[in-house]
């Protein structure tokens, strides 16, 4: 029963990939970057994404970027903090993010 509740774990801490133009540059050093969930620690993330696309991580950089505080027709918002994880595969390895699971 432990295993079937496992799975979604890693669907809750990893978002979405980040497909930027720097992010494509860096699928050229074996770097794939994510947005995970807030709380995530590299552990978690590392585990998450060796489960779900049955790879080899080397190593997990995570990067928190604050949100900006803008506006919008005169009422001040302000945009969520995001965490993203720059994952080093290991060689030979990779992951194609346009494909989706």
């Amino acid at each position: 029963m432990a295993a079937k509740d496992a799975q979604p774990v890693h669907y809750d801490t990893i978002v979405a990939p980040v497909i930027t133009e720097k992010s494509t540059f860096l699928s050229e050093e074996n770097k794939v970057v994510f947005r995970v969930a807030i709380d995530a620690s590299k552990p978690q993330i590392k585990e998450a994404i060796e489960k779900l696309f049955d790879v080899k991580v080397e190593a997990v950089n995570t990067i928190v970027v604050k949100g900006k505080t803008k506006r919008f027709r005169g009422i001040k918002g302000r945009r969520s903090d995001v965490k993203k994880a720059i994952v080093t595969l290991a060689d030979g390895q990779s992951i194609d993010v346009a494909t989706g699971l």
